[in-house]
Formats: structure tokens, C-alpha cells, sequence
């Protein structure tokens, strides 16, 4: 691959940051990831990393390209631990969308079209670190601190960065700087100091929070690997249940809206859960071995930077992951995202650097323009979130619903619907002549009502 530089520096260790370093590695002799963080070969939970201690799951196309990127990583996953979803057999599943039960009986006409992986958000993380780290083009800069970006002109030349260990602050140049710093980014007070502006903002206040608790439960007790069923309409507490690595689950509660109180304590925890749980779940977690304490991971709003609507932005910086878009968290959509980007990195440098950053920024937007339309239409279908409802919004969630009806008999509709939301396939999906006529078939219909989920 011809090389379109010396060096790339990337901000952040997040997975969005590890990965667009291992696409930088193509295109850079050197790339150099600062992070404030310590870093090191644990999967435990950091700082840096607010949500790392709810549940995760690995949807489809971030699978993809995790794979893709690091080949053989995924066999690796498993033999330390985690767990894969391949055989396409429904009953591995619990999860309510809008109130409607998805089939769990039977499987999907084609398991090879749908695979997942379930392991804890620190665990996939440090797996992806230590794949990176081994990189002989990578330098990786833990426990620094980044003051500002340095630049000459119209061009951003580098960060200049404190170390916390040595107290001294030093610049490092190159010829990209990459900000995968999340929420938290400073690029748009940066830009502005350039003179460029700030992006504007799109942005859905959900009000959510989500307490988590890490658990130990024996094999043989639950054989779904995923349960959730989140917020609907007049309940504004929903729940879901992930398996990560070995015997290892992540059980969550989570409210929404400003009336709706998050539990404070573990006896809260599991009053919550008994409520919202089915009874062979809440008895498995009640059985089980609690490994930490609770943990609060509040979000109040989904928010976009629109970087790919600038007029001008300057040559050799990027924006990538939640520094540019973050979603509900419930929807999964974080890393997938940020998977997309680095594909979407590696397409833009593959044609050159010339004017890479408004390419890149306009080409990532695509696939946030899907996960955000799916997360924001999602949660505007819920009373509790104040926010514009257009005409089309209205329509696409009235459809939806109806998909979701068809999801609780028929195992094609599941697969369609999983496809799209695994981000494998797009949202016009779920309109193809074969799919509107099992939607609109009448409700009398359909077949009967899927039996409960499968316990071991």
C-alpha cells in the first residue's frame, strides 16, 4: 500500500481509536496513540472509559470488521472466553422491542447470515490492545494528557501533550492527527480557536440512566444468552441481561426520563428486576454470585457534531467514534459505529490524502446517518422523550411496529430485522416486496404465538 505519510497520531485508546490505528498502519510508517489512561494487558473496566461496565454485545457488522482488521481475533475471543452466537437458534434469545416479543422458537432460515459475539465491553477492548500494541508500526503513549492540537496555517501539524508520570509537556508532530477522544472531544473549541467554527449540533435529550451489575452465574442456568426488554410507552424502566466472557453476565436496570428514579442500592436493584424480569432469569441472577458493585452510567442525550456539513475544515485532522456521534447506549450501536469509520478511514486513504478530512467526515456520515435515524426515530417512539415527531418519523415507526408483530411468529422477519439492526444490511431492508407482505399480512394470519423462552 503506498504510504501517505511518516506519521498519524491518534487520541484516544478507545476501540474507535485502536482501530482507526491499525487502518493508519496501512497508509503511515508510524502511528502513535495517546491516551490518558494507564493502559495494560487486563480486561478490567478504566476511567476513560465511563460505560465500560455496562453490557455490551458485538453486533454483526462490528464482528465483521473486528475480524477483518485483526484476522483470527474472533477464535481467539472464544478460546478465552467468550461466547458466539452462529447456529441461528432463536430460543438463545429473550428481547422485546416495543412491546413485542420476538419469536424465540425454531431458528433462522439462514444461521451463516447472522453471527454475534458476547463478551464484556474490557474484555473485547484489551483483546483489540494487545492486537494493536504488537503492531511494529505502533507506539502506544498511555497516562499523557492532550493540552491542544498544534498547527501552522490551515493545517494541523500535531498535539502537544503532558505527561502524567514525568510532569513535562512536549508537541508531537504529524502529518494526521486523528481525535478519538469521545464526548469529551475539544475539537469543536479547538476548530473555533482555528477560526473555523464549531460544528453544529443535532442532538435528542433522552434523560437515561443505566445501573449495572456484574454476576457470576453457574452454567446450566439460563440458556438464553441475551435477554432485553427496555422502555415502553407508560413504563419508563426496562431491563436486559448480556452473557460476556466465561461465566460471567452483566444484569442492568435502567430508567428514563426525569421522574423515573434509578435504583441506589443493590436491594432496589433486584426489586426492580424482580418486577421486570421473567421469573427463570430473575432466579438465575438471585442464584448468582455478585463480582462488583453497582455501577451508574448516566446519558442524557444522543448528540451529533455535524463535521461533514462544514464549509471548511483544516487538512490533517480527523474526527471519528463518539467524539463525533454517541448514541442511547441500549441500541449497541458504539463500536459498531466506530468499526464502520475505520472501514470508512481506510476507503479515503486507499484514493489519497488530498482533502481527506471533508471526505472522510462526509463518508462516515453515512453510517452514523443509519444508527442515528435508528436510535433517535426508536426513542421518539416513547411518550417520555420530548423531541420533534415529523410526519415520516411517525410513518417509519408505525411500520416498525408492525415489523416488530411479524418478528413474534416468523423466524425470516427476525433474521431481516436483526440483519438490519446488526448493521449488515440498510434500513430499506425492511420495505422489499417479501417483507411488506409479510407485514401487512393480517394478524389472524399469522401463526401461533411463540412459546415462552427455552430454559436448560
Amino acid at each position: 500500500m503506498e504510504k501517505r505519510g511518516k506519521h498519524a497520531v491518534v487520541l484516544g485508546a478507545s476501540m474507535a481509536g485502536l482501530m482507526a490505528a491499525r487502518v493508519l498502519t496501512e497508509f503511515y510508517e508510524r502511528v502513535t496513540i495517546v491516551e490518558r489512561d494507564e493502559l495494560d494487558d487486563t480486561s478490567e473496566p478504566r476511567r476513560g472509559v465511563p460505560q465500560s461496565r455496562q453490557p455490551h454485545v458485538v453486533l454483526a457488522r462490528c464482528g465483521e470488521v473486528i475480524e477483518e482488521l485483526f484476522p483470527g481475533i474472533t477464535a481467539e475471543l472464544v478460546a478465552a472466553g467468550a461466547h458466539t452466537w452462529t447456529d441461528g437458534d432463536l430460543s438463545r434469545f429473550h428481547t422485546r422491542f416495543g412491546g413485542h416479543l420476538s419469536c424465540s422458537v425454531g431458528e433462522i432460515p439462514d444461521p451463516s447470515a447472522l453471527t454475534m459475539l458476547f463478551a464484556s465491553r474490557p474484555f473485547i477492548e484489551s483483546h483489540v490492545r494487545r492486537r494493536v500494541r504488537a503492531l511494529p508500526a505502533v507506539s502506544l503513549c498511555d497516562r499523557h494528557d492532550v493540552d491542544s492540537l498544534t498547527w501552522s496555517g490551515g493545517v494541523v501539524t500535531g498535539a502537544r501533550v503532558s505527561s502524567r508520570t514525568e510532569g513535562r509537556t512536549f508537541d508531537i508532530a504529524a502529518d494526521v492527527v486523528v481525535d478519538a477522544t469521545g464526548r469529551g472531544s475539544r475539537t469543536p473549541s479547538f476548530l473555533e480557536t482555528m477560526g473555523y467554527g464549531r460544528p453544529r449540533e443535532d442532538h435528542l435529550t433522552v434523560n437515561v440512566s443505566y445501573v449495572s451489575m456484574p454476576v457470576r452465574i453457574p452454567e446450566g442456568l439460563l440458556h438464553e444468552y441475551l435477554f432485553i426488554d427496555m422502555f415502553n410507552a407508560g413504563r419508563p424502566y426496562g431491563f436486559s441481561i448480556s452473557r460476556c466472557e466465561h461465566d460471567l453476565w452483566s444484569v442492568l436496570v435502567g430508567s428514563l426520563g426525569k421522574h423515573a428514579v434509578p435504583p441506589a442500592t443493590v436491594d432496589e436493584f433486584m426489586r426492580l428486576a424482580e418486577q421486570l424480569m421473567p421469573a427463570h432469569a430473575y432466579a438465575a441472577v438471585r442464584n448468582g454470585a455478585p463480582l462488583g458493585d453497582l455501577a451508574l452510567h448516566r446519558f442524557p442525550a444522543s448528540r451529533w457534531r455535524r463535521y461533514d456539513t462544514m464549509r471548511r475544515l483544516p487538512d490533517g485532522l480527523l474526527v471519528t467514534g463518539d467524539a463525533v456521534a454517541s448514541f442511547n447506549p441500549i441500541y449497541g450501536q458504539g463500536m459498531t459505529v466506530a468499526a464502520i469509520d475505520a472501514i470508512a478511514l481506510r476507503d479515503c486513504l486507499t484514493r489519497g490524502a488530498k482533502g481527506l478530512p471533508r471526505r472522510f467526515q462526509r463518508v462516515a456520515a453515512r453510517g452514523i446517518k443509519v444508527a442515528w435515524r435508528t436510535a433517535v426515530g426508536s426513542d421518539l417512539a416513547l411518550p417520555e422523550v420530548d423531541g420533534r415527531r415529523t410526519v415520516a418519523t411517525k410513518l417509519t415507526n408505525a411500520y416498525l411496529d408492525r415489523v416488530l408483530s411479524a418478528g413474534e411468529t416468523d423466524p425470516w422477519v427476525c433474521q431481516k430485522f436483526q440483519r438490519v439492526t446488526g448493521m449488515l444490511e440498510p434500513p430499506t431492508a425492511l420495505f422489499t416486496p417479501t417483507m411488506l407482505r409479510k407485514v401487512m399480512k393480517p394478524a389472524a394470519a399469522t401463526s401461533e404465538p411463540a412459546s415462552a423462552p427455552a430454559t436448560a
